[in-house]
């Protein structure tokens, strides 16, 4: 009789452990999507940003058409992008078509001086530093979800309830990962 109760009283206890490892790997996956959802977010305020930003340069640096269009275009594809990678993908493009028109834009000084102008420039500065606190916030999430999945005896469970692992979100654009310089 006592071996049955020492029998039971386990498996109520890897039951349990089963419900909480479960649970938490759920959380965890809810958390990797708030934080994608957040993502999300910024990048289509970004996009409506850009709207903006291509309308007031139009005028002014007329000859530039083509940094304008690769920047639209490359809006276009990032707001038709429908999964993860697709969207980084598209994401990292944007963000070095937006360089090439910052360095432009740079180049103008009437542009420079367009209060609009920096009212937007500005906008999008604020957009792109949410942006880098929501990506810093999503790969955290990821790595701990990431870990969670991997590491023994949670493994056992994320293998029988098919988790798997999510993509980072990373900068691929080489100019992007290195420090800007300054010039006096």
């Amino acid at each position: 009789m006592v071996v049955f109760w020492i029998v039971l009283g386990v498996l109520v206890l890897v039951f349990l452990w089963v419900i909480a490892t479960y649970n938490g790997l759920i959380q965890m996956k809810v958390n990797v999507q708030n934080g994608w959802s957040q993502i999300n977010v910024q990048l289509q305020r970004r996009h409506d940003l850009i709207g903006n930003l291509v309308e007031t340069a139009k005028g002014i640096m007329g000859h530039e058409r083509q940094t304008l269009e690769s920047v639209i275009k490359a809006r276009q594809v990032a707001v038709d992008a429908s999964t993860i990678t697709d969207k980084l993908q598209a994401e990292n493009i944007l963000t070095s078509s937006l360089r090439s028109l910052m360095a432009v834009v740079e180049s103008y000084p009437n542009l420079k001086s367009d209060a609009h102008m920096n009212r937007v420039m500005e906008e999008l500065t604020t957009t792109e530093n949410r942006i880098s606190f929501a990506r810093q916030y999503y790969n955290d999430e990821v790595n701990r979800f990431n870990v969670a999945i991997q590491v023994f005896p949670d493994s056992l469970i994320a293998s029988l309830c098919k988790f798997e692992k999510t993509t980072f979100f990373e900068l691929q654009d080489i100019q992007a990962k290195q420090a800007p310089q300054v010039k006096f």
